[in-house]
């Protein structure tokens, strides 16, 4: 028998290709608190939105897209772009995430979330919650498994990732709507150069003032040192870092993975000499570069990639 997977190139590069040239404009956009956004505080800024950034952040959306029909095989991702909480990397850790996966036969959503300087928390952890929530209880509609719900995040997004996959069920990331009933635990997870302490001797500072403030209290460290908040219940995750990162030091995601084994929740980590940080999916760094074929393994042996 001949491998499949040669014959599924020309599907999978034509459905990157139409992907990419899909403008913002033709894609989807959902209103992620269309009964109002909580808590939105009076004389924020606009938001700034190009195709490649999003700053001052207010009012959060999910933009769809879906996995051709030829590859759909069940999986959604909610993709979290990095920008230290100040603003969000939509391209390379947004849009063209989002083109990766659908060549896997994965519906990416990209989440545009609140920031810190003007919202703070729990402003981002309650929508990447109801990020979550919307996408696993319209399933059907958009014809995946309520059951394969994932998420990915980088640098910043990295750590709003991993806030949904150890605080998916604490109450500051619910305002008391009906869609609070529904699970906003995600199935699996994918952190990519992520902050994670808060702790001032590995936290990344920018992100930490900017989402806690310059003096967070003591109990507000703690909550989003999320290495501090794993489980047995945390879901499965992918961690991928570069040894050589000046950013975000390598020991975020370390203390992450160590916490993983320790509470016994599958994990698969990656660290790559090389890279720096913010590498995205940018494809001329060597070594660095080949994350998404680790990913994509890791995510078919799970079964995560497997058709319903």
């Amino acid at each position: 028998m001949k491998p499949l997977l040669p014959a599924l190139l020309p599907l999978i590069f034509l459905a990157m290709m139409v992907s990419a040239m899909k403008g913002a404009a033709d894609l989807p956009v959902i209103d992620l608190w269309p009964e109002g956004v909580p808590g939105l505080k009076p004389g924020l800024p606009p938001e700034t939105l190009t195709n490649t950034s999003a700053a001052h952040v207010s009012h959060p959306t999910l933009t769809v897209y879906a996995a051709p029909e030829a590859l759909a095989g069940g999986a959604a991702v909610i993709i979290c772009p990095g920008g230290g909480y100040v603003h969000l990397s939509m391209e390379n850790e947004g849009s063209a995430v989002a083109t990766w996966l659908n060549s896997l036969g994965v519906s990416a959503f990209v989440l545009k979330y609140r920031l810190g300087p003007e919202c703070g928390q729990p402003a981002p952890l309650q929508d990447v919650l109801r990020a979550i929530r919307t996408v696993r209880s319209q399933a059907a509609g958009f014809k995946v498994s309520p059951q394969r719900v994932g998420v990915i995040g980088f640098s910043a997004g990295g750590h709003l990732a991993s806030c949904a996959a150890t605080l998916y069920d604490n109450p500051a990331g619910r305002t008391g709507a009906a869609l609070d009933a529904v699970s906003a635990r995600p199935d699996f997870a994918l952190l990519l150069y992520p902050v994670i302490t808060m702790d001032p001797a590995f936290a990344h500072l920018g992100s930490r003032t900017a989402l806690l403030g310059a003096n967070p209290a003591p109990d507000l460290v703690s909550l989003y040192s999320t290495e501090r908040q794993i489980t047995a219940t945390t879901p499965p995750c992918f961690l991928v870092h570069a040894e050589d990162d000046r950013t975000v030091p390598i020991e975020n995601t370390i203390q992450f993975y160590l916490a993983l084994r320790k509470a016994k929740v599958p994990a698969e980590l990656h660290v790559f000499e090389k890279g720096g940080h913010g590498f995205g999916m940018k494809s001329n760094l060597g070594p660095a570069s080949t994350w998404t074929l680790r990913a994509a393994d890791w995510l078919k042996a799970h079964g995560w990639l497997t058709k319903l």
